[in-house]
């Protein structure tokens, strides 16, 4: 399942103009903010397709029944540039346990880049519902091989991918390697990606702009 956050008119466009737009996006905490926003709408909107349980409250005038999340999702995201992101979605799922992994390109001399997983840190994801956040899904290829490295830890029940932007490639590729118990939720999605793999237009470097550059190594 595939959902476009702007197929339909709200507040997702003003925020993702923003994040687009090379005037506003140098004010990193409106940029991060912005990104923040876009996971709040999307924990709301996944919300809505998790389980939900019968519950008795008292009040101070009685009893009453409320519906409440039968199991929590468990956040992860890609490190750093995930953040912004994950903070949006803990916004509402602030029962959430967590999982960070440091998943990054590592360009070679020729201009072609390996995929670099060095760090993870989960609990348990055995038959959960897991929430990966990372901005941009470009190639995928980062994308896949942290979900492969995440269901070689536990298989989850269904994995939801938060992305600001999302590329049709890149879409394609997830969905051919990925499984078929995830659903992509993007606040929008382009169609061109260049040969060293950035989406157009896009909105550049989302781990820079939110939390500035990085020294190239």
């Amino acid at each position: 399942m595939i959902i476009n956050l702007s197929s339909t008119n709200s507040l997702v466009g003003d925020w993702l103009s923003e994040i687009r737009s090379m005037e506003i996006q140098t004010d990193r905490m409106r940029f991060r903010r912005n990104m923040e926003r876009l996971g709040e709408i999307a924990a709301y909107e996944i919300s809505k397709t998790l389980e939900y349980e019968e519950k008795e409250v008292q009040t101070p005038l009685g009893i009453a029944n409320c519906r409440v999340l039968k199991q929590q999702p468990v956040l992860a995201t890609i490190l750093r540039a995930g953040l912004a992101l994950h903070q949006g979605l803990l916004h509402y799922f602030d029962k959430a346990d967590h999982a960070f992994i440091s998943a990054y390109r590592k360009h070679n001399h020729d201009g072609s880049f390996d995929i670099s997983l060095e760090y993870v840190s989960s609990p348990s994801i055995e038959d959960q519902v897991v929430i990966l956040s990372d901005p941009m899904l470009a190639t995928g290829a980062s994308l896949v091989k942290t979900i492969e490295h995440l269901q070689s830890i536990g298989k989850p029940r269904h994995i939801h991918l938060v992305v600001a932007i999302a590329c049709t490639v890149g879409i394609e590729y997830v969905q051919r390697h990925a499984g078929n118990n995830l659903s992509i939720w993007a606040g929008d999605i382009d169609d061109e990606l260049t040969a060293k793999g950035y989406i157009v237009p896009g909105l550049g470097d989302a781990g820079d702009l939110a939390f500035g550059n990085k020294l190239q190594q």
